[in-house]
């Protein structure tokens, strides 16, 4: 059966266009209340206005942003069940004779510390309600990228961001949404040599279909896929040997986060 969506509140970053705004209306359709993030202040106006939301100017790469837009979320609609972190670019350099500090830096700032704030500031608001967060990687994140290895570094930072919190809150859920390449304002650059070559543009809404299927399910620290001709699905992470005692026996603290009970107790 369908999540009941009526009076739910969502919060979207980078909800003016593509992949946020596509997001926006489709829960809005559902009946949740929503809070349009961007940086695009006409557009982002535009799509909260189409669905009877409101708009917040929110640079996600400053820390006090991402505050004020939970924040508006709570003073608007009383609370925040669904955050949606979805504001990212595209790098454009190697790590070779192209490479560019500032480029780089841009790119980690939105991509990785935008969701790192948005996961901070919307974690109070999500868990009082039972909530869940959403962020957006990229099947970069899950696989190599040499032609922009600075994007496959920030979306494999957020997967395993992802699946690091899963565990850590059994109270919210948190999961990544990765699709392959979308017809989205990202791919500009990309979009002639993607159609040369016969590589699969996904439409916006088959992203979001899989964006609802988070939504609607019951799994935490998951990373969906969206690939062309596949049904999307968590992505299924082989686990990595664990350490072992001299005789060769398993080491039962392995199986526990070691960090975390030492943070507890210190």
């Amino acid at each position: 059966m369908p999540v009941e969506l009526t009076g739910k509140v969502a919060l979207i970053t980078g909800g003016s266009n593509g992949i946020g705004a596509a997001a926006a209306r489709r829960l809005a359709a559902a009946g949740a209340r929503v809070v349009v993030a961007d940086v695009d202040v006409d557009q982002g106006k535009l799509i909260a206005d189409e669905v009877g939301g409101v708009f917040v100017r929110c640079d996600v790469t400053v820390p006090s942003d991402s505050a004020e837009a939970v924040a508006l979320a709570v003073r608007e609609y009383g609370g925040l069940d669904i955050a949606f972190l979805n504001a990212g670019i595209g790098t454009g350099c190697s790590l070779g004779d192209d490479f560019d500090v500032e480029t780089y830096r841009r790119a980690m700032a939105i991509n990785l510390d935008g969701v790192v704030y948005g996961m901070h500031y919307a974690l109070p608001a999500v868990r009082e309600r039972g909530g869940q967060i959403v962020a957006t990687a990229s099947m970069a994140g899950l696989m190599p990228m040499p032609g922009d290895p600075v994007y496959g570094a920030n979306k494999a930072a957020v997967v395993a961001l992802v699946r690091a919190l899963g565990g850590a809150y059994p109270d919210v859920r948190v999961n990544a949404l990765c699709p392959a390449f979308a017809d989205t304002n990202i791919i500009t650059p990309l979009r002639s040599t993607l159609e040369d070559i016969g590589m699969p543009i996904l439409p916006v809404s088959a992203v979001v279909d899989t964006f609802m299927s988070i939504v609607e399910g019951s799994g935490t620290g998951e990373a969906w896929f969206v690939q062309s001709g596949r049904a999307s699905e968590p992505f299924g992470f082989r686990n990595p040997p664990g350490p072992r005692a001299a005789d060769g026996s398993r080491v039962e603290a392995a199986q526990k986060d070691p960090i975390s009970i030492a943070l507890k107790e210190s």
